[in-house]
């Protein structure tokens, strides 16, 4: 399959990359000079963008004007080769290109196409810019987010991330739909859709009581407990307790307090969450007064889900990823790369894993496979549409 993605920042990438993995072609539509405006995000990747890094493995970077004569042609040879056409341009921006979902349709009914927009057509915000941050201000999710006295946004492209996830699923729901019917598909998938899709309960908590659902830190509103506790070694393991049952083995064992599990002001999570206060005091004074070692030997015992709460070194070195051979090594024009593999792997089928691009790296190759001779691909750099 041949993806051709004209894509910036995160969302749209993030679907794509995935989609190169699984073996797509995807073939990065770039403008000349500067490129996805992701790559001059940060230089934290030894000059190199992070966000780019994380983003573009297993791409081909294709740095053409599209608003030049020459340029538009080149990418309309593309496309008219392609499966999937995806772009996640300024609204307004592809339509005015003929590039947009239903426009590429109408002139190739078999390719899957796909805008992707913060708002999507219609409706009063559609000519509206969306980043990531005013995707979760829209949704509730930085209202929900935070302490209760100071709201804050996800500390990861909530927005972006939701979004690309859709738009990976959906193309390859289409490919299979096309393989039934021969049909293409014009898709339209936005970034608020998405995002207020992944609020979840509290989208119809807040249907149902017509109530704010309260921010609640490292908390739960609705489990108790549900937070991070020290332990006397000055580690902070964070539990959540899902049910009664749990509850009567942590108070019968680590806690050493086995009338709570028939206490009715601590027997029952409604109970438990009325006296959040009181409940969350008797726990910290266990854990406090425990190594870690000795608590989670106890909630092992009890069988109660626990994590340490880590900071990112603690991820870049956590065992479990390392033992189940969780990162790979990728090159880029930097060096190679350590990154993680792919989440989702076939088990008789390694996922394709190549390099990131450079600006415009393999343009000249793309046009010579387009039918350009080398005269011609001269002319259009010296127009500056290459």
């Amino acid at each position: 399959m041949t993806v051709v993605s004209l894509e910036h920042a995160v969302a749209l990438p993030f679907a794509t990359r995935h989609l190169a993995e699984y073996g797509a072609r995807v073939i990065k539509v770039e403008r000349p000079g500067d490129g996805d405006f992701a790559r001059a995000y940060d230089a934290a990747v030894r000059g190199m963008s992070s966000h780019f890094s994380w983003l573009n493995r297993s791409k081909e970077s294709f740095a053409v004007d599209i608003k030049s004569p020459t340029g538009r042609e080149a990418l309309e040879r593309l496309v008219a080769r392609a499966d999937v056409v995806a772009q996640n341009l300024s609204p307004g921006a592809a339509a005015r290109l003929g590039l947009d979902a239903a426009a590429v349709i109408a002139r190739y009914p078999s390719v899957v196409a796909v805008d992707l927009s913060g708002y999507g057509p219609g409706g009063p915000y559609s000519a509206r810019r969306a980043y990531d941050m005013l995707i979760q201000a829209e949704s509730g999710l930085i209202s929900v987010t935070g302490t209760r006295e100071h709201p804050a946004k996800a500390g990861f492209a909530a927005g972006d991330v939701a979004a690309g996830s859709y738009v990976a699923q959906a193309v390859l729901a289409a490919l299979l739909r096309r393989t039934r019917t021969g049909a293409g598909a014009a898709l339209t998938i936005t970034m608020l859709d998405a995002l207020t899709e992944w609020m979840g309960y509290a989208v119809q908590y807040a249907e149902h009581t017509g109530r704010q659902p309260p921010r609640s830190g490292l908390s739960h509103p609705a489990i108790a407990p549900y937070d991070a506790f020290t332990t006397a070694d000055g580690d902070q393991l964070l539990i959540g307790v899902q049910n009664d049952r749990e509850w009567a083995r942590l108070a019968r064992g680590l806690l050493g307090r086995p009338e709570l599990a028939e206490d009715p002001e601590f027997a029952t999570n409604q109970a438990r969450t009325r006296n959040r206060a009181r409940t969350d005091a008797i726990v910290a004074a266990a854990f406090g007064q425990l190594s870690t070692a000795a608590v989670t030997a106890g909630l092992d015992e009890a069988g109660i889900a626990y994590a340490r709460l880590n900071q990112l070194d603690g991820v870049l070195n956590h065992p479990q990823l390392a033992a189940r051979g969780r990162w790979v090594s990728v090159d880029s024009p930097v060096g190679p790369l350590r990154q993680l593999r792919p989440v989702v792997e076939f088990p008789d089928d390694a996922p394709k894993l190549e390099p990131l691009p450079a600006l415009g790296e393999h343009t000249e190759k793309i046009l010579t496979e387009l039918g350009y001779s080398a005269d011609e691909i001269a002319a259009m750099r010296a127009a500056g549409a290459l």
